[in-house]
């Protein structure tokens, strides 16, 4: 886990990843990063990458209230902060791109959501409350998306990957998993279209390879990632009984492509176990880095990669209130545990519970 990690041209001091996780501190109207994110990104820099919250690629993307884009000159400048306070410190970071797809409303992002079909699910997203203020809605029935609303949506996250780019990121993750548009187009239940985007699985995994291509020939595949989870069904109410074997076909797809990594999300919401011959039918197709989350440990991480199923281990909430992470698991120093009384400081807010929690040298001098 403390190893160096390189892959072509993609290069970490170290193979402990921070999971993506959305904490809605930006600065409004707009949807603006700013210096506060820099400071907490800033303070979690040890980790041998970063990936940052999900930054929606467009307007109509976007599922949750406060969250940065990436897809205006403000947004653009106002993620230059973070990229710098981040480079400042020798880390590295990939922003996540994010497109919600149906699991949205209206108030949110402004239009109705759109998705593969036109198909709601009982679903709950963080955005205005009636009577003032931000809490969980419900999401609204999405319109189908038309074939050229499939290639305008192509082209937003090609241009969101420039942007990406031109702040300063070292390279993108596609945010293809917890039923998100690129899900939903792969899933059964979500995805009831009859043209070249529907039906088969080689149908309903179109839109997700073609996607990972256009990225990866605007900005080099060593700068672009994707993120599954076949193993989560979230933004369903039943598993999808096609989704491992499709998911199989995907990543066999993807392999030629030589991507920075393959982000497997795990163990979240409602999920099934990964069994080991999932893990060995991916490495006989897959080739190139695959990276884990979902609630691992140092231990368990550590197993991962012994096995070599896996080349990095992704933290989540674990980074949120141990900024140094990184250096405490390399010590055997104690974690600050996650406050779930506190839950209300993971989205929107201010300081407290984002870049207030300590560093174990601060601890240890107190």
């Amino acid at each position: 886990m403390f190893d160096a990690l390189k892959h072509g041209n993609f290069a970490l001091d170290n193979r402990v990843a921070m999971a993506p996780m959305t904490r809605s501190r930006t600065d409004q109207p707009g949807d603006v990063p700013n210096a506060m994110m820099a400071t907490y990104y800033q303070q979690r820099a040890s980790a041998g990458l970063i990936i940052s919250e999900g930054a929606p690629v467009s307007s109509v993307g976007r599922g949750y209230s406060m969250t940065p884009g990436i897809y205006t000159e403000a947004q653009i400048k106002g993620w230059k902060l973070t990229t710098d306070a981040v480079h400042q410190k020798g880390g590295k970071i990939f922003i996540q791109l994010w497109h919600v797809g149906r699991r949205s409303h209206s108030s949110i992002a402004g239009e109705a959501p759109v998705s593969a079909s036109a198909i709601k699910e009982p679903d709950q997203v963080f955005g205005p409350l009636p009577e003032g203020g931000f809490g969980m809605i419900e999401t609204e029935m999405p319109r189908a998306m038309t074939e050229d609303d499939i290639q305008s949506t192509i082209n937003d996250f090609v241009q969101a990957a420039k942007n990406s780019i031109e702040a300063g990121f070292d390279g993108v993750e596609i945010h293809g998993a917890h039923g998100y548009l690129i899900d939903q187009f792969m899933r059964i239940q979500s995805n009831h279209r009859t043209d070249q985007y529907g039906g088969s699985q080689e149908n309903r995994m179109r839109f997700m390879l073609e996607v990972v291509k256009a990225l990866v020939d605007a900005i080099g595949g060593d700068k672009v990632a994707i993120r599954l989870s076949p193993f989560v069904t979230e933004g369903y109410q039943e598993a999808d009984p096609e989704i491992v074997e499709l998911t199989l076909k995907a990543i066999e797809a993807l392999a030629p492509l030589n991507l920075a990594y393959l982000h497997f999300s795990e163990n979240i919401s409602n999920y099934q176990e990964v069994p080991d011959s999932f893990r060995k039918a991916v490495r006989n197709v897959y080739p190139n880095p695959i990276m884990v989350a979902g609630k691992y440990t140092k231990d368990s991480g550590q197993a991962i990669l012994a096995k070599g199923y896996a080349d990095l281990v992704a933290f989540g909430q674990p980074f949120i209130t141990n900024p140094d992470f990184f250096y405490r698991i390399q010590h055997d120093i104690d974690l600050t545990p996650v406050d779930y009384e506190a839950h209300s400081t993971f989205y929107g807010g201010d300081e407290k519970g984002y870049i207030d929690y300590p560093f174990a040298e601060q601890l240890l001098q107190a």
